[in-house]
């Protein structure tokens, strides 16, 4: 049987989760040419992310940088089994990562990264020449969303985010369904991120995701940094993995934008119960005033006339739910109950399990090679968004998901931030595309093809 090493290994990726090349790509990579990849930061996406690339023939790992020389050991050892040239190495201090961007030898880059780098990373890497695909979010401010598009605009560099949400089976089945006019004209959506997290922002100091009550320089991993944020800022600090399929499906930027959200946070006591759980009601982190409130519910209004409902819900205890339900003028799916119902083919008022309605609609990417994008973590999606920055890269196009889709979608972070603050107050939401979401075609998700 073959396996999916052998897969990718020998197979041509041309083409694999693109779905459309603009007009205006400028350079192609020759059919034995391989592309330089730099990867700037190796923790536990980043690593992720190598091992998915070292699978490719396709592509040279040529530099890798992170300021923790435990990961970039760890990366190294990986690139040597693989059987790939050693890479040069970068991170002898935050600033490093510069140094890298200036090789020759790096035709694009991956940013897997704390997220307040990402922009900083992303902005210097377009200016750089490089093309950057970046993990979510991709920015924390409004200043930040449109550095990404007058960087991209200024240089002719594109970037992408790689959400990748956009590629679950599920959601690219959906998808397909909206664009065969299946549940109708488009009418209402909700999304979210509800993952319980106390275990990645709190660890014991020893395994990456041991039960402990420590953050910040006494945690490790994500311990380290991303708890600062869930004490610092209200606000709906990860959109981004709901949101990005939703926009897709509703043609935001192009063909359709948001314009506005309201936000709302209940009160913030999960994470404090969590500490007094599991170190103690005299641990030292009890008397942290977390300002994050538990569950975080943004609004959005499009300029076509949908609202979209996003949730943040990652400080409580809970099982696993994006929380997707996508409604239109002849029916809906939810993904919670695995659920569907559509007008004259269900039975009235009655759900109907959407196993076989997901299967019939089933994307033909997933149908051909889901075996072997399987292993790629995340039930295989992680291999589809990569292969589409790869080959975006190669040929030097615009991606599916580019600097105007990452400024959108992570708008909502700043922006729920504001209308927090003000018990709710309606914010609007910049046009990152400068009016040219009303001529911007939809790329063809139906038609990807290798």
């Amino acid at each position: 049987m073959t396996t999916r090493r052998d897969f990718i290994k020998n197979t041509s990726l041309a083409g694999a989760g693109l779905f459309a090349i603009p007009s205006f790509a400028t350079k192609r990579f020759h059919e034995n040419d391989k592309l330089n990849v730099g990867l700037i930061g190796v923790g536990l996406r980043g690593t992720n992310h190598l091992s998915n690339l070292l699978l490719r023939k396709d592509v040279n790992i040529t530099a890798i940088c992170d300021v923790d020389p435990t990961r970039v050991a760890l990366a190294k050892n990986l690139i040597s089994e693989a059987g790939f040239k050693k890479p040069m190495t970068f991170g002898k201090n935050n600033d490093d990562y510069k140094n890298l961007l200036m090789l020759k030898g790096v035709d694009a880059v991956i940013i897997s990264t704390p997220w307040l780098w990402h922009t900083r990373m992303t902005v210097d890497a377009m200016e750089a020449g490089k093309y950057a695909g970046v993990e979510v979010s991709a920015s924390n401010t409004l200043e930040e969303c449109w550095d990404l598009v007058n960087t991209h605009e200024a240089t002719g560099t594109h970037m992408m985010i790689l959400e990748n949400v956009n590629y679950r089976r599920d959601i690219m089945a959906v998808l397909k369904m909206v664009k065969e006019n299946i549940l109708g004209e488009l009418v209402h959506f909700r999304c979210g991120y509800q993952h319980d997290l106390r275990h990645v922002k709190f660890n014991d100091g020893k395994t990456a995701y041991g039960k402990g009550a420590e953050f910040g320089e006494k945690g490790i991993s994500e311990a380290k940094w991303r708890t600062a944020h869930s004490v610092k800022r209200n606000a709906d600090v990860y959109p981004t993995h709901g949101l990005g399929p939703i926009a897709v499906m509703a043609d935001v930027n192009r063909g359709n934008r948001f314009v506005s959200l309201t936000s709302h946070a209940t009160k913030a006591i999960g994470l404090h119960n969590y500490i007094v759980d599991v170190g103690g009601k005299d641990h030292p982190n009890t008397k942290v005033k977390f300002k994050q409130g538990d569950v975080i519910t943004t609004t959005i209004d499009t300029a076509n006339g949908e609202t979209i409902i996003i949730t943040h819900d990652c400080n409580l205890p809970r099982p696993y739910s994006l929380g997707f339900r996508v409604q239109g003028a002849k029916g809906l799916w939810e993904v919670d109950g695995n659920r569907i119902y559509i007008e004259g083919q269900s039975e009235p008022h009655e759900w109907d399990e959407a196993t076989a309605w997901l299967e019939k609609y089933d994307h033909p990417l997933w149908k051909k090679y889901g075996e072997y994008a399987s292993g790629a973590g995340h039930g295989g999606m992680d291999f589809f968004v990569l292969n589409s920055f790869i080959e975006s890269a190669k040929a030097n196009m615009a991606p599916p998901l580019d600097a105007y889709d990452a400024a959108a979608w992570s708008a909502v972070t700043p922006l729920s931030e504001v209308s927090i603050a003000n018990n709710g107050e309606p914010q609007d939401f910049p046009d990152f595309t400068r009016g040219l979401w009303m001529k911007r075609n939809p790329y063809n998700w139906m038609k990807a093809t290798f």
